[in-house]
């Protein structure tokens, strides 16, 4: 037989507009366990699952037909003090069919003999069990519609009895008849049951009775004020003569370390409330914001690995999304193994395909330094102050859009994509530069092999000024910062080798390279440092608040057309700090719309790089003076 082994809800906390989906584990007749759902088009060897959502919005039932909802009420029971329960009738009919019996009870709740009502419910008896109730009259008793509750006539008789209430004649109100389940506005306030049962496919009745479960009061889902876009007007290289470089393709990122539920704890967070912080709330807000950008590319930090099999892979896959991921390695993790974060990236497959797929993990480059540069002796300290277990996820990926006003449209369009998380206390400055520069260089070497943009999305741990960051913005690092007295291992000298020669630049710096005035523009330039031309902010907690990620783009090949507007840390203190019932993330999701330009034919005369169109003119121009 088919039988119910245990029913979980995912979300205990149901929010409007976030779909329900219990998860049910069932045993087939065969003996085996599956969470596979056996509906009624599909029996399993005669059996199928009947499902049921039920709100706690009370709804009166009828006394005679107790399968149906009640529409009148006998007001004459209620001037009696009669158990309201037996004044509600579900029709006109119903009521006048029962009227001849009805009307005694009247006349004997009036009788002091019949006080204890016995033998009254052995009259109400009489036709309560009846399925069409008794004699047909046209008595007229005193009565009132009660009405229809929104959604009563929207489909048949519930699927199996009710829970009434006996001495209210109220029910739970019957609000969906599938596995999956939306809260809508009129259940706010209200507790939801979800019930399921096992079914005889030939009898159509259960062969068992229901399993329960219950949630707690379904909330309205949060409502902060949206993001918009802000056009960006010029790029670091708007000097630059482009007249003939036709841009094309536009796409979007979106960078946004989620926490981990891991870390979402009470104790960290004590500001939060309990309800906001739990996975179970979080996820469908996290969810809802993410998919609210449209973005064409998303990189996530902090995805637990569960998280990403279980909700964020399936759920943007939905939404016409692929998915890559890389989890953290586990040399230093003692938790659990499902709750390991990593990296995961998605693409909208129908503006990118995949390519290939590159793994970084520091610790294996950890490994191999120490092998080099470390005494054996010294090796066992040495690996436990590199070994943090950090990676990154390097995604290739071909534009689908064309390659218009390009000398060449049929050449593939190539974008590469880092996403990393440099997770790193903050006394270990040399182990967090030497990952970064690390992961660098291994872009170094996709550059080397392919003409190819690139971006670096990720929480870099560090803010503007320091030295990881300076070696990402500047390519290189002041042999004078501070930063660099920190290096017991020797891994960072010489520093002269702290270089790279991406031209990478900051996205977010377009806002303060913007041309011209006005409120939006103005607005926007006092939530950045003019210092360092990076956000006031991406982490706010009520014990840091500062800029520690960061969208990256090589400025030879992308240019900015817009940017997401940043969040003003005035709004956010009213909740004490992030995460909040509005933002379920200690970090604020950054994203950047791009355009890419057309590649650059290049070329070399008497030792000088030219570009396409300097090169037919000088070597006119050498041909008509006699020069080679």
């Amino acid at each position: 037989m088919l039988s119910v082994v245990r029913v979980h809800l995912p979300s205990e906390i149901p929010i409007v507009g976030c779909e329900i989906t219990p998860y049910v584990l069932l045993r087939l007749p065969s003996g085996v366990v599956s969470t596979d759902d056996v509906p009624e088009a599909a029996p399993t060897d005669g059996y199928f699952m009947r499902y049921r959502i039920q709100s706690d919005r009370k709804v009166a039932i009828c006394s005679v037909h107790p399968m149906e909802q009640a529409t009148i009420q006998c007001l004459g029971c209620v001037k009696s003090k009669l158990p309201v329960a037996k004044s509600y009738h579900c029709s006109a009919k119903c009521f006048s069919d029962a009227w001849q019996h009805h009307r005694v009870l009247h006349e004997r709740a009036s009788s002091a003999l019949n006080e204890n009502g016995a033998e009254e419910e052995e009259l109400f008896g009489r036709f309560g069990s009846s399925g069409s109730g008794v004699l047909s009259t046209t008595g007229s008793g005193s009565m009132s519609n009660l009405g229809q509750n929104p959604g009563s006539n929207n489909g048949p008789a519930p699927l199996y009895p009710s829970g009434t209430d006996k001495n209210s004649g109220e029910t739970w109100y019957e609000v969906g008849r599938t596995r999956t389940y939306t809260p809508t506005a009129d259940d706010i306030g209200h507790v939801l049951r979800f019930e399921c049962v096992a079914v005889d496919s030939e009898k159509k009745l259960p062969v068992v009775p229901p399993t329960s479960i219950m949630t707690s009061r379904v909330i309205p889902a949060p409502t902060p004020t949206p993001r918009r876009l802000i056009q960006v007007n010029g790029d670091v290289l708007s000097h630059l003569d482009l007249d003939s470089q036709t841009s094309f393709g536009t796409f979007s990122v979106l960078s946004y370390n989620i926490l981990a539920d891991t870390y979402a704890t009470s104790d960290a967070y004590s500001y939060c409330p309990t309800w906001a912080l739990s996975w179970t709330y979080r996820r469908q807000n996290l969810m809802r914001e993410i998919i609210g950008y449209h973005a064409d590319i998303i990189c996530l930090q902090e995805v637990q690995l569960n998280h990403f099999e279980d909700f964020f892979a399936p759920e943007l896959d939905k939404h016409g999304y692929q998915a890559l991921y890389k989890k953290r390695t586990t040399e230093v993790y003692n938790g659990a193994p499902h709750a390991i974060d990593g990296c995961a990236t998605f693409f909208r497959r129908d503006k990118f395909s995949h390519v290939k797929k590159y793994e970084v993990e520091f610790n294996k480059a950890a490994q191999s330094l120490t092998d080099a540069i470390i005494p054996a002796t010294q090796r066992r300290v040495a690996l436990g102050r590199l070994l943090k277990d950090n990676v990154a996820l390097i995604a290739v990926l071909e534009a689908k859009f064309g390659n218009h006003g390009t000398d060449n449209p049929g050449k593939r369009q190539l974008l590469c994509v880092a996403n990393t998380h440099v997770n790193v206390h903050q006394d270990l400055k040399d182990v967090k530069l030497w990952e970064v520069q690390t992961l660098l260089k291994g872009l170094e070497k996709i550059a080397v092999s392919a003409d190819i943009p690139m971006l670096v999305c990720g929480d870099f741990n560090s803010v503007p000024g320091s030295s990881p960051h300076g070696l990402l913005a500047m390519g290189k690092v002041d042999q004078l910062h501070p930063d660099l007295a920190i290096d017991p291992l020797g891994i960072l000298r010489p520093a002269s080798k702290l270089t790279h020669q991406l031209p990478l630049v900051s996205a977010y710096s377009s806002f303060a390279r913007m041309v011209g005035v006005g409120y939006e523009l103005e607005h926007q330039r006092r939530r950045m440092d003019p210092a360092t031309n990076e956000p006031l902010f991406t982490n706010c907690t009520r014990d840091f608040t500062g800029t520690v990620d960061y969208i990256f783009y090589t400025a030879d090949s992308l240019t900015v057309e817009s940017l997401l507007e940043l969040l003003d840390e005035e709004s956010l203190r009213k909740d004490t700090a992030l995460p909040s019932p509005e933002w379920s993330s200690d970090h604020i999701a950054l994203l950047a719309e791009f355009r890419c330009k057309p590649r650059i034919r290049r070329t070399f005369f008497h030792g000088m790089e030219l570009e396409e169109g300097q090169t037919k003119r000088i070597l006119g121009e050498a041909a008509a003076a006699g020069l080679g």
